[in-house]
C-alpha cells in the first residue's frame, strides 16, 4: 500500500494551484493513497497479451429495416395547417422577401 504525506498533498495542490486546508489535506492523502493503489493493483493485472481497446465487445451498426409503412396523403397533411395553398404549407418569410 503506498501512503501519500500531507507534504506529497501539499506539493501536488502546489502544482495545480490549488488552495486546500489543512483538513483536505489530510482527506485527500488518504483518497489519493487508495486510488494510486487501485492503479496499480490493474497495472498488475494488465499483460502485454491484452490489446488496448476502448469496447470490451465488438461494436456493429444497429440497424432496422426500412419497410414503407401507411403514409398520410397531401390532403391529411394540410388539414391540420393553419395555412396552405392545396398543396404546400404557407408560412411567414422569414427573411424578408417572397419567393
Amino acid at each position: 500500500m503506498s501512503d501519500m504525506t500531507p507534504d506529497q498533498v501539499r506539493h501536488l495542490a502546489m502544482l495545480a494551484r490549488i488552495a486546500l486546508t489543512d483538513d483536505e489535506i489530510t482527506k485527500l492523502a488518504g483518497e489519493l493513497s487508495a486510488i494510486v493503489d487501485a492503479v496499480e493493483k490493474v497495472q498488475e493485472v494488465a499483460t502485454e497479451d491484452v490489446l488496448p481497446t476502448s469496447h470490451p465487445v465488438p461494436l456493429g451498426m444497429v440497424t432496422r429495416p426500412d419497410i414503407v409503412g401507411e403514409t398520410l396523403t397531401p390532403q391529411q397533411v394540410l388539414q391540420g395547417a393553419p395555412d396552405h395553398d392545396g398543396e404546400r404549407f404557407r408560412v411567414t418569410a422569414i427573411l424578408g422577401e417572397e419567393q
